[in-house]
Order: C-alpha cells, then sequence, then structure tokens
C-alpha cells in the first residue's frame, strides 16, 4: 500500500484537536461571561432602567472572547494541509498547545468578566462613581485572554519549523 503522505498519521489530529480547544472553550468563556454578567444587568435594570446601556460594556466584552477563539482557530486551520507540505508530530502539538493556550486563557478570562460584571453594574447602580473601576476591572480581566491570544498566535507560528525540509 503505497500512501503520498509524508509525515505522521495522526499529527493533525492534535491539530484539529488544538482548532476546536480553542474555538470551545473561548465560547464557553465567553457564554458564562455574557450569561452572568446579563443577569446582573437584568437584575439592576428592575431598580434602575436608565442605566441599562451603559451597564451593556460586560456583556460585549465576554462576547469579544469567542472572536479571539475564532482567530486561533483559523490560524490553526489553515496550517494543516499534509497534502502540500509535510505535517509532524511537532507541528500537531504546536497547534494543539496555541489551542489550549487562548481557549483556556478565554475561559477563565469569561468567567472573571462575568463576576465581575454581575457584582459590578449592581453595584454602579446603587454608586454610581464604581463606573470607571467596574470597567478597568474589567479591562484587566480581557487583559487575560489578550494574553492567550498573543502566545497562541507564538505557538502557532512554530508550527511547520520542526524539521529542515
Amino acid at each position: 500500500m503505497s500512501s503520498t503522505f509524508s509525515g505522521d498519521e495522526t499529527a493533525p489530529f492534535f491539530g484539529f484537536l488544538g482548532a476546536a480547544a480553542a474555538l470551545v472553550f473561548s465560547c464557553m468563556g465567553a457564554a458564562y461571561g455574557t450569561a452572568k454578567s446579563g443577569v446582573g444587568v437584568a437584575s439592576m435594570g428592575v431598580m434602575r432602567p436608565e442605566l441599562v446601556m451603559k451597564s451593556i460594556v460586560p456583556v460585549v466584552m465576554a462576547g469579544v472572547l469567542g472572536i479571539y477563539g475564532l482567530i486561533i482557530a483559523v490560524i490553526i486551520s489553515t496550517g494543516i494541509n499534509p497534502k502540500a507540505k509535510s505535517y509532524y508530530l511537532f507541528d500537531g502539538y504546536a497547534h494543539l498547545s496555541s489551542g489550549l493556550s487562548c481557549g483556556l486563557a478565554g475561559l477563565a478570562a469569561g468567567m472573571a468578566i462575568g463576576i465581575v460584571g454581575d457584582a459590578g453594574v449592581r453595584a454602579n447602580a446603587q454608586q454610581p462613581k464604581l463606573f470607571v473601576g467596574m470597567i478597568l476591572i474589567l479591562i484587566f480581566a480581557e487583559a487575560l485572554a489578550l494574553y492567550g491570544l498573543i502566545v497562541g498566535i507564538i505557538l502557532s507560528s512554530r508550527a511547520g519549523q520542526s524539521r529542515a525540509e
């Protein structure tokens, strides 16, 4: 049986697993952050309906986390083409670690954004001076996902450097 594939047969599995992990975990973080902070916005909107649009910031910030995972998933999936270029286990592991770093950082950031967003918008309804502080905390929570995106891009760029061809 002759095969035109050169490289490791199971390597694409790990690459595609990395792409899936990036998207799934980032979207889980985005969903949790959106749901948790959305509950806070709804609860706060009963007392102060005029602040609802101002309090949507945590929901928007949580939604961005899914985009980070999508970016890494696209970068990884376009880098997996065993017919055009040999794809080795090193490449698969690089893509897997890339997806996991972005996805799990997005999940952690989503949890932080959800908890801070929920408590922050409720507190902002009672004391408007807390708005700037809430936004700063949300920015630092979002930065966690951005760190995962940056590391994911760096790790993904390492794929293809396993052997000189």
